[in-house]
């Protein structure tokens, strides 16, 4: 089970119904030819070309970028009551990008925004409510502008609002509404929430357990490079559990999770090299692995490790490397680790 992160993305259009050249070449996305209008209609007052004009000196689009002007009209476009600017201001506060790190102030840009209805100002307010960043911690609020985001179909909020109810954050635990949010943010592409309702499915948590639609949103969220649904995926491959057992398929997506730092694939990855499943057996490879692991105190990966050490097992013996293995994994409740070190201790 994952919560999301805080989606620091910027909005892009402002939606100023003026007719102009800059509103004509903006939404055809020539910023070259956007970039002079523009800063005609923002030097005249123009919020929405402000915020345009921000927008363009943030990214470096038409012009070479410059933090410390796009802050200036980004406030310029946020003081007119603009909320896209009023958003892309926070932004700037809550990144330090360009000018002094200041949450408090992100936090009261946010809060003009979402006030006016900006989806992605009302997520990334509940979000420092959820996580207490920069302001005081307060569940009730973080549910109450998620519902608001949710209300205008934003993706990260539902797989948000769905792990409030999943877990019982702040508001009473109901699964059967985790689900449905799961489902209506992983319809619209969130890796997150297809990963934690494949998570549903394989466990049977909060509905019918279907091993064949965990496989669907595991697989769904792993082509977008989700970790825990790569290692997920890759352990159904491997078992044979709910599709037909494949070992380079599971091989592959191990792979996939254990790159990006997941523990569990990199244990997994570490065991089938080491025996030699579905590759050719290469023992180097599975202390390379285990290592890693092991180094994320994964018990399993350090009790091996210890084991290889301990007995030269494909690597130089090393009985004081072997102990400090024992140890680790003793400590995390490993019991097979704890009889081992006391062995090597009598």
């Amino acid at each position: 089970m994952k919560n999301g992160l805080l989606i620091i993305s910027l909005c892009l259009f402002s939606f100023a119904g003026y007719a102009n050249q800059c509103s004509k070449y903006w939404h055809k996305e020539n910023y070259e030819k956007a970039f002079t209008p523009c800063k005609e209609e923002a030097e005249q007052g123009n919020a929405g070309a402000q915020d345009k004009l921000a927008y363009m000196y943030h990214q470096g689009e038409g012009i070479e970028q410059d933090k410390q002007k796009a802050f200036y009209w980004y406030t310029k476009a946020a003081e007119q009551g603009n909320p896209i600017a009023q958003h892309n201001l926070a932004i700037m506060y809550y990144q330090g990008e360009g000018i002094e790190q200041d949450k408090q102030k992100a936090y009261y840009w946010f809060i003009k925004a979402a006030e006016k209805g900006n989806p992605k100002a009302q997520y990334n307010l509940a979000y420092m409510y959820h996580q207490g960043e920069g302001i005081k911690q307060d569940k009730q609020k973080a549910f109450y502008w998620y519902t608001k985001a949710v209300e205008q179909g934003d993706a990260y909020a539902q797989h948000n609002l769905a792990y409030m109810y999943h877990q019982g954050e702040g508001i009473k635990q109901d699964k059967q509404k985790a689900f449905y949010w799961y489902t209506k943010a992983a319809e619209q592409g969130n890796p997150n929430a297809q990963s934690n309702l494949a998570y549903m499915y394989d466990e049977g948590d909060g509905i019918k357990q279907d091993k064949q639609k965990a496989y669907y949103w595991y697989t769904k969220a792993a082509e977008q490079g989700d970790a825990y649904a790569q290692d997920k995926l890759a352990y159904l491959y491997h078992q044979g559990e709910g599709i037909e057992q494949d070992k380079q398929k599971a091989y592959y997506w191990y792979t996939k999770a254990a790159e990006q730092g997941n523990a569990y694939a990199q244990y997994n990855l570490a065991v089938m090299y080491y025996l030699g499943e579905g590759i050719e057996q290469d023992k180097q490879k599975a202390v390379y692995w285990y290592t890693k692991a092991a180094k994320q105190d994964a018990p399993y990966a350090q009790y091996y490790l210890a084991v290889m050490y301990d007995k030269g097992d494909s690597i130089e013996q090393n009985k004081p490397l072997a102990k400090k293995y024992y140890q680790l994994a003793c400590e995390r409740y490993h019991e097979k680790a704890c009889s081992k070190l006391k062995q090597l201790t009598e």
